[in-house]
């Protein structure tokens, strides 16, 4: 059943216009200067426009939409489908076209437009795997991987309808919250406090992970690869022998339901690397950090940089461009992973976390 809305037809469709207007802008804007004033300005930017999409719903849309900060919808998220993970908040395909678009606009406000753009193509992914999969009849798991999480039942459902949005803590330019919006292999997890933020953990993954929309070639995770196999092409053969690992890594090790969890550093530390090797990881590495708008993460990717020389690559698989590897690059406030999934290229899960401050940890304590 659709969440009512309050506002008259006329009103509606005016409101979409102005929403539509104001992704565009959003998508246009320069990048916010990396002060603490301009992130609290970006806290503040997405506070109103979380506010626009608590406007758009009846009491009932927003009891759905909000959550308690301490929750354990905070840890609420997988990378399964709809049908074998039960997520809970406002999902798009119970939404007017006017509360939709809020949305959205909420997404492009709170992310960068390369981050925005990246979750359009997951979604858009998804979308692409429901119209292959309704001919096969798909029920179960999903083909190619597995997840970690509480059971939904019943069949699987893939599609742009099955996303969902939920406020985890109320909206608010003081006190810490978080955006949590996801679905099928896409998770967001931002989370806010004044002028700081945390998007960890946070998971973007794609299947397929290269597919055609209208004469275009998508790839959502499309740079993360390249630059990866344009970076380890990039070692010599003694940096090679530190940084591709003697085992196979075929999964995530710090995915969905993993939580606490550590891990010793392997590899090649960015200490032994070139400077120019060096810029390749961190421009690697900003496909993850450079998700959050530009306010938050231009100050994140300052310090990754920071503990750069303590931040190490690892690599298992193979080096041709093309073939299924996985990597993981750890530092000491970063973790991130790169697992393509049963050996396939066009099933790709990824993990992207903080161990000092993953659900804004550092945020809550403040």
């Amino acid at each position: 059943m659709r969440s009512p809305t309050r506002i008259v037809p006329v009103v509606a469709l005016a409101l979409a216009v102005a929403i539509a207007v104001t992704v565009v802008a959003q998508q246009s804007k320069p990048a916010t200067p990396a002060t603490a004033a301009g992130s609290a300005d970006a806290t503040a930017r997405i506070v109103a426009s979380a506010q626009a999409v608590l406007q758009t719903l009846d009491d009932a849309g927003r009891q759905k939409v909000q959550f308690p900060f301490d929750s354990p919808q905070k840890t609420k998220w997988s990378n399964f489908p709809s049908g074998i993970f039960k997520r809970e908040g406002i999902r798009l395909a119970d939404l007017s076209a006017p509360q939709r678009a809020a949305v959205m606009s909420l997404l492009s406000t709170a992310l960068s437009p390369m981050g925005y753009q990246k979750v359009q193509n997951i979604m858009e992914g998804d979308e692409v795997l429901r119209t292959q999969e309704s001919g096969r009849g798909a029920r179960g798991a999903p083909p190619g991987g597995r997840g970690r999480g509480p059971g939904g039942g019943g069949g699987v459902v893939f599609g742009k309808d099955e996303y969902y949005l939920a406020f985890v803590g109320t909206p608010s330019t003081t006190e810490p919250w978080m955006l949590q919006f996801g679905g099928h292999h896409l998770a967001i997890n931002l989370t806010m406090g004044g002028s700081a933020a945390s998007m960890t953990p946070s998971l973007p993954a794609a299947q397929p992970a290269s597919f055609t929309v209208e004469g275009r070639t998508i790839r959502p995770l499309g740079a993360e690869n390249d630059k990866a196999f344009a970076l380890v092409n990039a070692l010599n053969d003694a940096q090679r022998g530190q940084a591709i690992l003697k085992y196979r890594v075929a999964d995530l090790v710090l995915g969905p339901g993993q939580d606490g969890r550590t891990i010793q550093p392997e590899g090649i530390p960015a200490s032994s690397l070139t400077p120019a090797q060096q810029t390749m990881l961190v421009e690697l590495i900003q496909e993850w950090s450079g998700i959050m708008t530009d306010a938050y993460a231009v100050p994140r990717i300052a310090e990754i940089k920071a503990n750069l020389a303590q931040t190490s690559f690892a690599w298992s698989g193979p080096t041709t461009n093309g073939s299924p590897a996985y990597f993981r690059i750890q530092g000491p406030t970063l973790v991130i992973e790169y697992a393509p999934q049963g050996g396939s290229v066009d099933h790709i899960h990824t993990i992207y976390r903080d161990p000092t401050n993953d659900y804004g940890a550092k945020l809550a304590r403040k």
